[in-house]
C-alpha cells in the first residue's frame, strides 16, 4: 500500500531532479572546468584521428566520410563564433587541415569512380552527403580548393546551383549558405526567398515547414533542419525578424520534446549563440497578478529568468483564477498555471491540451455470435467474473517525446494480461506496464494523430468503485497533460 500510495501521488517526492538541473548549469560557469574539458575534447578527437587525416565512427573502424565531414563542419561552427584558436601552429588547427585534404581526395576519388562507372545517358545528380560536404568544405576557405573544370567540386558546385530545388529542405539551406560562402550572389537569395514562401508562420510555434519529413537519416532531423535555417536566414538574408522566428520553434521544440542527441544539441546551441536578439540580456521584468495580488519576480534566476510561486489551499481565492501578464520587452516567454486539490475520481472532469483522450469502460458479454462490447451506464451492475474491456483514444496536433500515459483502474478489478512489455501497433511503439493500481504506457515519441489502447480487466470484488482516470502527460513539458474524466462502476454480490 505504501508504494501504490507514492506512486500514485508524485508530489509527495515533490521533483528533486529540477533542483539537480538548476545546479549543474552553474557547471558551465566554471571557466577552469570548461577549459579542461575543452583540451580533453580535441585530445581524444586528435587519438581518434587516422593517419591519412580522416576520423571513423568508432575506434578501430574503417575512415567514414560522413563523420569526417561532421567534425569540419563542427570546427567551422566554432570558427564562426571565435570560438576556435585560429593560430595554424596548434593542434586543432592541423586536425582540420589534414581532414579537410582527406576530404578533398576522397570526394574526388568517388566522382572519378562514379564517372567511370556510370553508363547512362545523364550523369546523376550529386548526393545529400555532396552537399553536406560542400557546406563544411565552405567553411574553411583559406585552404584553397580544386575548382577545374573537371574536378569533383566544380560538378557539385554547378549542379547545385541549377538544380537547388530538387533537393531536400536541410540541404537547400546547406546549399544557400555554401554558395554564398563562395560569393554567389544570387542563387543563395533566391534559395531564403523560397524558403520563406513555403514555411508556415504561427504566433506561438514561430516558423516552421509543415510539408518537412521527418525520418531516420541525417538530413531528416527538425533540429538540425531548424539550426541550418537560423545560419541561411542570418547569414544570406539578413532577415532578423525570421531569425527569431526560427528561434522561437526551436525553444519551442525543446518545450515539448528533447534535442534528441549531442549532435543535435550541439547544433541548436550554434543557432541560438550565432545570432538573434540576445534573449539571455537583462530585461524590464514581467508584470504577473494573480487574482489582486502582484507576484514578486525581483529574485528570477539569472540567464532564464525563471521564477515559481506556490500558495497553500487556505490562501487561494476563487479571483486567482484570474490571471495577468503585462511585459514591455520582446522575445519568447511562458509559463504555466496549475492547481493542486484533492477529488473524487468519478467527480473529475476531462481536461484537453494539447492531448485529447477519451475512455470507455465496456462489458465484454458472450452471445450466440460470438463476444460482444457493451457500453457501461450508471445504472449498470456488475458481478464478479465479469470481464470488461477498456478503450483509451489518445489524440495529439503536435510531435511529443517521452510521454507517459497512466489509466488507473478500481480495486476491485484485475488485468488479465499479466506480462510487461514492448509492442507496437498501429504505427506506434509503447511500452505497456502493469502496476498494482493502473496501467502504464510509456512512448518515446508520438506524432501528431489518433490511437487507440485497448485491454481487458476482470472483476473481483463486489463493492461500489471508483475507476479512476486516465492521464497523459510529457516528460519534458509536464504543463502539457491532460485527462479523462471520472468513471464510476458498482459491482454486486
Amino acid at each position: 500500500m505504501k508504494s501504490a500510495v507514492l506512486e500514485e501521488t508524485p508530489w509527495v517526492l515533490n521533483a528533486k531532479d529540477e533542483g539537480e538541473r538548476k545546479r549543474r548549469i552553474a557547471l558551465f560557469f566554471d571557466l577552469h572546468r570548461m577549459a579542461n574539458e575543452d583540451a580533453n575534447a580535441l585530445r581524444k578527437l586528435q587519438e581518434m584521428q587516422l593517419p591519412d587525416g580522416s576520423w571513423p565512427w568508432w575506434s578501430g573502424m574503417q575512415p567514414s566520410r560522413y563523420i569526417t565531414q561532421h567534425i569540419v563542419a563542427g570546427f567551422g561552427h566554432l570558427q564562426q563564433l571565435d570560438a576556435f584558436d585560429l593560430d595554424p601552429d596548434t593542434d586543432a588547427r592541423r586536425m582540420v587541415q589534414r581532414a579537410v585534404a582527406w576530404l578533398d581526395r576522397k570526394v574526388e576519388e568517388d566522382h572519378q569512380r562514379m564517372l567511370r562507372d556510370f553508363k547512362g545517358d545523364t550523369i546523376p545528380m550529386p548526393s545529400s552527403e555532396d552537399v553536406h560536404y560542400l557546406y563544411a568544405r565552405s567553411s574553411f576557405p583559406q585552404y584553397p580548393l580544386e575548382r577545374g573544370k573537371k574536378s569533383a567540386a566544380a560538378f557539385i558546385i554547378e549542379r547545385v546551383e541549377r538544380y537547388w530545388m530538387q533537393f531536400g529542405l536541410q540541404e537547400q539551406a546547406m546549399i544557400a549558405i555554401a554558395l554564398h560562402r563562395m560569393a554567389d550572389e544570387q542563387t543563395p537569395k533566391l534559395i531564403t526567398t523560397s524558403l520563406a514562401q513555403r514555411a508556415t508562420m504561427n504566433d506561438e510555434l514561430g516558423m516552421y515547414w509543415k510539408d518537412f519529413r521527418i525520418g531516420y537519416r541525417w538530413n531528416e532531423f527538425p533540429t538540425e533542419l531548424n539550426a541550418l535555417m537560423i545560419e541561411a536566414f542570418e547569414i544570406v538574408a539578413h532577415d532578423r525578424e525570421k531569425v527569431n522566428s526560427l528561434r522561437q520553434h526551436l525553444l519551442k521544440l525543446k518545450q515539448t520534446t528533447d534535442w534528441k542527441t549531442t549532435k543535435a544539441t550541439a547544433d541548436a546551441c550554434y543557432a541560438l549563440l550565432l545570432t538573434g536578439d540576445d534573449w539571455l540580456e537583462p530585461k524590464s521584468p514581467p508584470v504577473i497578478k494573480v487574482g489582486e495580488e502582484t507576484v514578486q519576480v525581483a529574485n528570477s534566476e539569472a540567464g532564464t529568468g525563471y521564477i515559481q510561486q506556490s500558495w497553500p489551499g487556505t490562501e487561494v481565492k476563487p479571483s486567482m483564477g484570474n490571471v495577468t501578464v503585462t511585459t514591455t520587452s520582446d522575445g519568447v516567454q511562458w509559463g504555466a498555471l496549475h492547481w493542486q486539490y484533492f477529488e473524487r475520481m468519478d467527480k473529475v472532469p476531462a481536461h484537453e491540451s494539447p492531448f485529447s483522450i477519451r475512455r470507455q469502460v465496456m462489458l465484454k458479454e458472450q452471445t450466440e455470435s460470438g463476444p460482444k462490447l457493451v457500453a457501461l451506464d450508471a445504472s449498470r451492475t456488475l458481478k464478479p467474473g465479469d470481464r470488461l474491456t477498456v478503450r483509451v483514444e489518445l489524440r495529439t496536433d503536435r510531435y511529443l517525446d517521452y510521454v507517459h500515459m497512466k489509466d488507473l483502474r478500481a480495486a476491485g478489478l484485475e488485468p488479465v494480461q499479466a506480462l510487461s512489455g514492448y509492442q507496437w501497433k498501429g504505427g506506434l511503439g509503447y511500452y505497456q506496464s502493469i502496476r498494482d493500481a493502473a496501467m502504464h504506457f510509456f512512448f518515446d515519441r508520438i506524432a501528431p494523430g489518433t490511437y487507440v489502447f485497448e485491454y481487458d480487466l476482470k472483476v473481483t470484488h463486489a463493492g461500489d468503485f471508483s475507476n479512476g482516470i486516465t492521464s497523459v502527460q510529457c516528460m519534458y513539458a509536464p504543463e502539457f497533460a491532460s485527462h479523462s474524466e471520472g468513471v464510476r462502476i458498482k459491482v454486486g454480490e
